[in-house]
């Protein structure tokens, strides 16, 4: 058995540009010294698939390394470290336990497939309002879409979207490892708690939805009911928003980027809704965007490496399908290919993503629209990439395009 300090393990610049941008050669260099663990300027990297999975399931002895990174960022006691700290995501035990019990019947396969109507409406409403334009940014377009899909199945005024949005995009930003965001994310941790505050007081008043909003319903009953505090109710409301937001919205800019490369493939979508739900698992294997840190509570030994106690760890689950040991063609994209093992973007053990039903949902619903009123996108500038620490994706992509009315 090794101590991790004292293997010689390559480094990961993960902080930088230049690896953002084109993380995967940096991963494969990486294994060819390692097989499976780096290092980063935070602590240390899961750089292979078959080594993620086995190690997220182990939930007795890590959590949420978000206390870990609002220390970093010497956030404690803000608006913003408190939420962090006090999440759902960077819960554990029986906490962790009794908020998952209450929001999990929401995000159900049925839940999921209820809520289509709303995905529908929302991105038809949106196309409406876009498509004159003829051009413009999808990255920015699509932001706003996830954001008022749940604004319907919350039942809030659609007029919020555009304020709610520029918050949760400061929030996506959060774990980029960057303390000069800190007053920044606090000041977008309080529009959204005044915003869920005021949507509640408002239902409580008797101010209601012409339709839908059940979902607020529901928290609130769990919430008279003893199942919530009130601090951990507003919480799950805040929540709800911003775990709709980043991975929709980063995997949809991606796959319109991808299938700019292959029209056909867009033009498929357009007229196959079934072939649209296989592009967006691939969208989620080919690159996803969620890094998630963890911070070991117990020491781990793993394939005769020990870590301590208060070892940061990170699985960039949003390479982990690109893995070539694992993945045949792995740097091909390829929605039809049949694959004997599946990606892990949504995550392992107690903190898998709750919301991946509605997340598949209304990425197929809102690409499967799009395909069909936005003829012939084509690529008009450059693009950047977001920091790959946190939420990795795309930060801009400017498209021309021919429009299509609704059918």
């Amino acid at each position: 058995m090794e101590q991790v300090k004292d293997l010689a393990l390559p480094h990961l610049p993960m902080e930088t540009p230049e690896f953002a941008a084109d993380p995967i050669p940096y991963f494969n260099d990486a294994r060819e010294k390692h097989p499976w663990l780096a290092k980063c300027a935070f602590g240390y990297v899961i750089t292979q698939y078959d080594a993620m999975k086995d190690l997220l399931i182990q939930d007795d002895k890590m959590k949420s390394a978000l206390e870990g990174i609002v220390a970093i960022y010497g956030a404690h006691g803000t608006p913003w470290g408190r939420l962090t700290e006090e999440s759902i995501v960077a819960s554990s035990g029986d906490v962790h336990t009794q908020l998952r019990n209450v929001v999990t019947p929401l995000f159900s396969p049925r839940q999921a497939n209820a809520n289509r109507v709303y995905m529908q409406e929302v991105i038809n409403r949106q196309l409406n309002e876009w498509l004159p334009k003829g051009v413009f940014d999808f990255e920015e377009f699509i932001a706003y879409y996830p954001v008022g899909v749940i604004c319907a199945m919350i039942g809030a005024d659609h007029n919020e979207v555009p304020r709610l949005r520029s918050s949760l995009e400061t929030i996506g930003r959060a774990f980029s490892m960057d303390p000069n965001l800190v007053p920044a994310l606090n000041e977008a941790t309080e529009v959204l708690d005044g915003f869920v505050h005021d949507l509640v007081a408002e239902r409580r008043a008797g101010k209601r939805p012409e339709k839908g909003g059940e979902l607020l319903d529901i928290l609130i009953k769990a919430l008279d009911e003893g199942g919530l505090t009130e601090r951990q109710f507003y919480d799950l409301l805040i929540f709800l928003f911003g775990a709709g937001y980043d991975t929709s919205k980063n995997i949809m800019t991606l796959m319109m980027y991808e299938m700019l490369q292959y029209p056909e493939m867009y033009e498929r979508c357009a007229v196959d809704m079934a072939y649209c739900e296989k592009v967006t698992e691939e969208a989620f294997r080919y690159h996803s965007v969620a890094n998630i840190p963890r911070m070991t509570t117990e020491e781990i030994t793993y394939r005769d490496v020990h870590f301590p106690v208060g070892s940061m760890l990170f699985f960039p689950v949003s390479i982990a399908g690109r893995d070539p040991s694992v993945f045949d063609d792995a740097d091909t994209f390829d929605p039809e290919k049949k694959r004997s093992v599946r990606h892990i973007a949504f995550g392992r053990g107690m903190h898998i993503c709750l919301g991946q039903f509605i997340a598949r949902a209304q990425i197929a619903e809102g690409m499967h629209l799009i395909a069909q009123r936005v003829k012939n996108p084509k690529l008009t500038g450059e693009v950047t990439w977001r920091p790959f620490y946190g939420v990795w994706g795309l930060e801009g992509l400017p498209i021309e395009f021919e429009q299509a009315p609704a059918a």
